[in-house]
């Protein structure tokens, strides 16, 4: 059939058009017709072998999506412009539409040219003496916008001829999404997408018909139309362009009277940049796992923490899907702040986990019958070799269950138990679970690997907890869309159940209930670490200076509210606040309400001038301490204060919880011992005696 009507075209072409025109004396009408056919032929011959070069479509910025397809963060070009392919698809219906009707109806048919617009054109050009109206195709402007040239009539045909070509290589919908990739809308943007967000701040997918005339008008003269520099005539231009796509059809009598309504936009937004450091080196077009709206609060909430934290200092953030382990949100630092380091990705980089790999170290415990909840373990000055473990604060709490050793942190426990599991049976345990430890060159795991004498990423760390949420089974973390990594299991998920249980306990800084959470912190404070889950996501906060200095002042729970605050903006169920009933777990732990001061004991005799540790048992943080009716500054998330009595005598301590319990001790406090008062002693012991007062008297 194809060689039939083939044969027919050339048979007719060769008889000049002799189907159409009779013989006899219209033969020069077919003389005339057969010239015009085998022009027509050769024209589309030669146009065939003049294609204009499309490597300008390939000098594009790139341009990376989040979950659901909205354009997360935009990069320029090589040429300092903002460029991105666009297909028509992904712009809105009356964009196309208003494009098609208002700079080339004939679109749809037309073979690059139109030759009535051409006829038109060139006789309203005769009659008046100048250009009335153009005859450019919406092919001829993409053969502009891929090579701009002078406006001559050579330059001219040679669109004419290139735009032809463009018909015969191209699909009418490839040559629209040139023009949509191309299209200069002022200064260095290109192309709807970049336009969409540049005027609007939004993505060209929602476009309204203000907005489509808008984009179109800026195409015929980006400089003379710039609202910014002409509101004038750029508004008017707009509003004609409205009026004609309404005699067109393309949007309805309500529509344009909204449209002539809306203002023209007055200011250029900045393009979408939103967790740059962990996108950058993504090709364009990706599609990530990150939620945009989500991305942008955390980022919202990093930026309000970094204005109260010092120049060099600096905050990282992510969030985990429990369901499919995708990062759905991250900050991973000041991005463009030379003195934060803000081109690091924080999430990346190996740091001191402090005390975050407790959990899994109790957890694995619980599963090999070391130890339960309900144990009881020491926490006493100990040393271990040449290792000697300290509390936080230098205090420690005695005798305490394994469930107060692991939600306090304290540090001998941990030590003693790594010590009877064994360090590298531990360090084994997280290599197999995919989330090893980085320890210096050819050093060994040890005793210090449970206090976070190790290094790892903020990434895995994340991965672990969100294992532990999800029954012990962990998995490496993704950022692009449709990945899955290989699962391996830690814990059991009966461990798993019972160390969630010992870390579900309110924020001691208010915040959402619900979330299992836990802190570390660094040797010499340079890392600050706050990590939670809930039923539905894990997040973690990192707090340090990138350099590996030191924190300044007191700051290792300064992580615990921002945690807190990035909880209260997730969705997703709390996690249930009872504990697993089975047997030698929480369930049978009589926690209690009494409130105890546990220090300094009952007649204890204190130090002038030397500090004692203040420390309480039961009740409901948090609790104000005071001394003589006198407040004592105090750390909410403690049970514990340190005081210093200024001098020897007399003293009252009240202890106050949330609840408004109280409880009341008398301290008493005897001059510092020193050489100047050490040949007096006998004399005032025995003044004591003879009037009865003291201790010594008895």
């Amino acid at each position: 059939m194809i060689r039939r009507w083939s044969g027919w075209l050339v048979y007719g072409v060769a008889q000049g058009g002799a189907w159409f025109w009779p013989r006899g004396r219209y033969r020069w009408w077919r003389r005339a017709w057969r010239w015009l056919l085998i022009g027509i032929v050769v024209l589309a011959i030669t146009a065939w072998f003049m294609p204009p070069g499309i490597g300008t479509l390939a000098q594009e910025g790139r341009i990376i999506y989040d979950r659901h397809g909205h354009a997360l963060a935009m990069f320029l070009n090589k040429q300092q412009q903002w460029a991105f392919a666009t297909r028509p698809q992904e712009v809105s219906p009356v964009m196309r539409q208003m494009l098609v009707a208002i700079e080339d109806r004939h679109f749809s048919w037309d073979p690059g040219v139109d030759p009535l617009a051409i006829l038109r054109a060139v006789g309203q050009m005769a009659l008046a003496g100048h250009v009335v109206s153009g005859a450019s195709t919406i092919t001829m402007q993409v053969t502009r916008m891929l090579h701009p040239q002078p406006r001559t009539l050579p330059v001219k045909m040679l669109e004419a001829m290139q735009a032809i070509s463009l018909f015969e290589h191209h699909s009418k919908s490839a040559v629209l999404g040139m023009w949509l990739s191309l299209a200069p809308e002022g200064g260095n943007i290109e192309g709807v997408e970049a336009a969409a967000h540049a005027w609007f701040h939004q993505s060209p997918r929602t476009l309204g018909p203000a907005q489509a005339a808008f984009l179109v008008m800026m195409v015929r003269n980006p400089n003379q139309l710039n609202p910014l520099i002409h509101p004038r005539g750029a508004l008017a231009t707009r509003n004609q362009i409205l009026r004609e796509s309404r005699r067109q059809g393309v949007i309805s009598q309500a529509e344009l009277e909204r449209a002539l309504a809306t203002p023209l936009p007055h200011r250029l937004y900045p393009m979408p940049l939103l967790s740059p450091q962990a996108v950058s080196t993504l090709p364009s077009g990706t599609r990530t796992t990150l939620n945009a709206p989500m991305d942008r609060a955390i980022a919202v909430i990093a930026r309000q923490t970094l204005r109260h934290m010092e120049p060099t200092e600096s905050i990282a953030i992510v969030v985990v899907s429990l369901k499919t382990k995708g990062i759905r949100a991250v900050y991973s630092g000041d991005w463009g702040n030379a003195q934060r380091h803000g081109y690091i990705d924080m999430t990346r980089a190996i740091r001191s986990p402090g005390s975050a790999l407790k959990p899994f170290l109790y957890g694995l415990s619980f599963e090999a019958g070391l130890i339960r909840p309900t144990t009881n373990v020491a926490d006493f000055p100990s040393n271990f070799g040449a290792y000697e473990p300290n509390d936080y604060n230098d205090t420690y709490m005695g005798i305490v269950t394994a469930t107060t050793a692991l939600r306090r942190s304290l540090n001998v426990p941990a030590i003693d138990l790594i010590k009877a599991y064994g360090p590298l049976r531990f360090a084994a345990h997280l290599t197999a679970a995919g989330t090893p430890v980085i320890l210096p060159y050819g050093a060994d795991p040890a005793l210090p690997l449970a206090l976070g004498g190790a290094g790892i990423s903020m990434r895995r760390l994340v991965a672990l907890y969100a294992g532990l949420a999800n029954g012990g089974v962990v998995e490496r973390l993704h950022l692009i869309a449709g990945q899955r990594r290989r699962q391996r299991r830690l814990l059991s998920p009966h461990a798993a159940e019972e160390v969630t249980a010992v870390l579900n306990r309110p924020f001691p800084f208010g915040g959402p209930t619900g979330i299992a959470w836990k802190t570390g912190t660094s040797a010499g404070n340079r890392d600050d670490w706050a990590i939670g889950f809930n039923h539905r996501y894990a997040a973690a906060v990192w707090i340090g200076q990138p350099n590996g200095a030191a924190l300044p002042g007191d700051t290792a729970l300064a992580a615990i509210p921002i945690l807190a605050k990035v909880f209260s903006i997730l969705p997703g169920r709390a996690l249930s606040v009872h504990p697993p009933t089975r047997p030698l777990t929480l369930q049978r732990l009589p926690m209690g309400t009494l409130l105890e001061i546990a220090a300094p004991a009952p007649g204890a005799q204190l130090t002038a001038g030397e500090p004692v540790s203040i420390r309480v048992l039961g009740g409901s943080r948090p609790f104000h301490f005071l001394v003589d009716g006198r407040p004592i500054p105090s750390n909410p998330a403690l049970r514990s204060v340190r005081w210093t009595p200024s001098v020897a005598g007399f003293y009252h301590l009240s202890i106050l919880d949330a609840n408004g319990k109280l409880v009341t001790r008398a301290l008493q406090a005897v001059p510092k011992t020193n050489a100047a008062n050490v040949e007096w002693g006998s004399t005032t012991t025995a003044r004591g005696a003879v009037h009865g007062a003291g201790p010594e008297s008895s």
